[in-house]
C-alpha cells in the first residue's frame, strides 16, 4: 500500500513526520503505482489538521481519475460532511485520526451514514513507558501527545465500528529501520479488524517481519518514491517467503 503524503499539492516525505522532501506529482505517482501492481493505494493530506482546513478535494479527484484499487483518503477530515465530500472525490474508504480522536463519535457517525468497510482509523503513535501499552496517541500531525494508550484507542475504535486500523509509529517514520513490530503484535491482540503497518519500511525483510508480526496490510512510502523498492519485486519476495499477496 504505497502512500502519498500530500502537502502543497505535491508527494514529500520526511523522517519522523519532519525534514520533508519532494517526492512528485500525485498523479503520477498514483498511476504509477497502479501499474505497477500495488493492490492499495493511501492519500495523505497532512497538513490540512494542522492548518485548520479541509482534504484538498480537487487534488484528490484527479489522483482518484487514475486510481484502479482501493484508495483511502486521510487529512482534515472533521465531520460526516467533510468524509461525504470525501468519498464523493473519488475516495473509497476515509481515515480519520486527529477529528475521531477527539470527537470519537465521528467514527459511529460516519459507520452508520456511509457503512463500517467506508471507515478507517488512524492513529499517530510514539512510545511512553508511562502508559499500560508502553504506547501513546499523538494528534495533529503527530504534534501533540494526549495522554491516551494506543492499544486502548485502538479497541475502542474498532468497537465503534472502524474496519481498518492504521496504526503510524513516529520513532519509525521515514527511518527505514524495520517497522514497529510491537505496536503491531500489541493492536492485532485486541482487534479482529485488519490492521495496517506503517512507518519504518526501509527494506523487503522489514515487510516480512510486519506480516510475520500479524500486520494485514503493509503500507510504505519512501522505499518507493525514490525507486529503492519496486512493488511487483517486493510481492515476489514476500509470496517466495510464503505470505499471501493479491495477484
Amino acid at each position: 500500500m504505497p502512500c502519498l503524503d500530500i502537502k502543497d499539492g505535491r508527494v514529500v516525505k520526511g523522517v519522523h513526520f519532519v525534514g520533508l522532501q519532494d517526492a512528485g506529482d500525485p498523479v503520477e505517482s498514483a498511476r504509477a503505482y497502479c501499474d505497477a501492481g500495488a493492490d492499495e493505494l493511501a492519500f495523505l493530506d497532512i497538513t490540512a489538521t494542522i492548518e485548520g482546513r479541509k482534504t484538498m478535494l480537487e487534488t484528490v479527484k484527479r489522483v482518484a481519475a487514475v486510481t484502479t484499487v482501493p484508495f483511502t483518503v486521510g487529512g482534515g477530515i472533521k465531520s460526516a460532511a467533510d468524509a461525504e465530500a470525501v468519498l464523493a472525490a473519488g475516495a473509497d474508504r476515509v481515515s480519520m485520526s486527529s477529528a475521531a480522536f477527539r470527537n470519537p463519535a465521528l467514527i459511529d457517525e460516519a459507520v452508520k451514514f456511509f457503512g463500517r468497510e467506508k471507515v478507517v482509523v488512524a492513529i499517530d503513535v510514539d512510545k511512553n513507558q508511562a502508559l499500560p501499552s508502553g504506547y501513546e496517541v499523538y494528534v495533529d500531525g503527530g504534534n501533540t501527545a494526549t495522554g491516551k494508550d494506543a492499544i486502548e484507542w485502538a479497541k475502542e475504535a474498532e468497537a465503534r465500528g472502524a474496519s481498518i486500523i492504521l496504526p503510524t509509529s513516529k520513532a519509525c517514520d521515514g527511518a527505514k529501520t524495520g517497522y514497529d513490530l510491537p505496536l503491531i503484535r500489541g493492536i492485532k491482540e485486541v482487534v479482529s479488524v485488519p490492521v495496517v503497518a506503517s512507518g519504518g519500511a526501509g527494506s523487503k525483510e522489514h515487510f516480512l517481519e510486519a506480516a510475520q508480526a500479524g500486520a494485514d496490510i503493509l503500507l510504505a512510502a519512501s522505499v518507493f518514491h525514490f525507486g529503492e523498492i519496486a512493488v511487483p519485486d517486493l510481492k515476489e519476495y514476500l509470496a517466495g517467503q510464503g505470505i499471501a499477496v493479491a495477484k
